[in-house]
């Protein structure tokens, strides 16, 4: 949840952000350490990788001050 004076540095440092980048991260990381092996296996790809946008995104959407 963004607050009124919000800063990116300050969204990236949360524990909350962090939490979930990483977590998505290490979801991408594990569809390669075990293979593509079907259809299945690219929808985890696509659901991880969704997630990594959404908390990137979740960063470019605080707006800078000055």
């Amino acid at each position: 949840m963004l607050k009124g004076n919000e800063t990116r540095i300050g969204k990236i440092l949360s524990i909350e952000w962090l939490g979930q980048t990483l977590a998505s991260l290490c979801w991408i990381i594990s569809v390669f350490v075990y293979e593509i092996e079907g259809p299945g296996d690219w929808l985890q790809l696509g659901a991880a990788s969704f997630w990594m946008m959404s908390n990137i995104s979740a960063i470019f959407s605080i707006k800078q001050h000055g």
